[in-house]
């Protein structure tokens, strides 16, 4: 009996093992792994100009912001700093007082950042608070500040703008949020009097920052699908606004660029991306939420090239940098693809946290990434 039990036990444990999804200490295969990384030979030299940390961005994204020849930079812990943007030097360092969940934005006059519970808090360029405001529930997005105003999305679908001296309110604008939402952070850009807002719902809108009027409202993706989970369409990123062009991307929707006076329509394209776009005067580029990146002429949408060599690599947004565009990957590494048919140009490693945001520095001479675990990374290409 004893042996026959030895031998129930044992036939038992090679079916566990050979079974998989039974054996719960069996080591699953992801379903997507990313792809591994190829050696290349570099055609660009690409390099860290300086490097700065800044603290841990924790749950939240965190995305730097210029102004003049300054960075600004924030942390989850309330951290705040202001960096020279040629050599990172830093100029002033902060602590908000309180957690962070959103940040930064800047006119280089006034500094803005999100705390815990929709707390929205205006510094002076040399770190002097200003003002603190309460929003209508939790801000995930960075503000946009400019014309005179301080402009948030909360996560309820409420745009409000305030007075950019005195935190005073001007307007706030209420948007139809949908049952399910991806927890990202769609954001705001501002030009002349008005305002872009990436809405969940695969929604654009243009907003009057004197009152919040809609100018214009166009769907970038419509919701499809039999479930909630599979009629999530939010926008990705921030709008990208090109000459009279703001293009835009949704998850599990389209990419399109639309007339910024109008809402027309230039060109729609069928894609899915979670972390937006990136522009330059030929070509709009987006990395898809399988970590392909695609580069389409800005006059027609024709795609041009495609890249397939990052696959499942959780990509950032793609920052034209010279004769590249630059994406970061989960691991921190920063891929260089030739802007003239995406091949690899280049890579940098950093921290080996995932890069939350990459942007062009100005003058087109390089791009800034900010990674998870608080690196700040300006990096030149010759």
């Amino acid at each position: 009996m004893r042996i026959a039990m030895k031998l129930t036990c044992v036939g038992m444990l090679a079916l566990l093992a050979g079974c998989s999804s039974l054996n719960p200490f069996a080591r699953k295969t992801p379903r997507n792994p990313p792809a591994a990384l190829q050696e290349i030979a570099p055609t660009v030299a690409a390099r860290a100009a300086w490097t700065a940390s800044i603290g841990s961005a924790g749950r939240y994204t965190f995305t730097p912001a210029f102004a003049g020849d300054s960075v600004y930079i924030a942390a989850a812990d309330g951290s705040i700093a202001r960096l020279e943007s040629g050599s990172g030097r830093p100029l002033w360092r902060i602590n908000a007082g309180t957690a962070l969940t959103a940040g930064v934005g800047t006119d280089g006059s006034t500094v803005a950042v999100v705390a815990d519970q929709g707390v929205v808090m205006a510094f002076d360029a040399d770190g002097k608070q200003r003002w603190t405001v309460q929003a209508s529930s939790e801000v995930l997005s960075a503000p946009a500040v400019g014309q005179g105003v301080v402009v948030v999305r909360s996560v309820d679908n409420r745009i409000a703008a305030y007075e950019i001296e005195t935190g005073m309110r001007r307007w706030v604008a209420q948007r139809t949020a949908p049952p399910l939402t991806l927890r990202s952070a769609p954001g705001i850009v501002i030009s002349d009097q008005t305002a872009y807002v990436a809405l969940p719902g695969g929604r654009l809108s243009a907003l009057a920052l004197n009152n919040g009027a809609p100018r214009w409202e166009v769907a970038v993706a419509e919701p499809r699908g039999t479930t909630e989970l599979e009629r999530i369409a939010d926008l990705a990123g921030s709008p990208v606004l090109a000459g009279n062009d703001v293009c835009a991307v949704a998850y599990q929707g389209r990419l399109a660029c639309f007339d910024m006076a109008s809402g027309t329509a230039r060109w729609v394209r069928e894609t899915s991306s979670e972390v937006g776009v990136g522009v330059d005067e030929r070509f709009v580029y987006v990395a898809d939420e399988r970590g392909a990146v695609t580069a389409y002429t800005r006059d027609t949408g024709v795609s041009a090239w495609r890249n397939t060599a990052l696959a499942n690599r959780r990509l950032s947004a793609p920052a034209p940098v010279g004769r590249t565009v630059a994406v970061g990957d989960f691991e921190g590494h920063v891929h260089f693809l030739s802007r003239e048919d995406g091949a690899l140009a280049a890579r940098v490693a950093t921290d080996g946290s995932r890069v939350l945001a990459s942007l062009p520095m100005m003058h087109g001479r390089g791009v800034l990434i900010q990674t998870q675990a608080g690196s700040v990374v300006a990096l030149r290409v010759d």
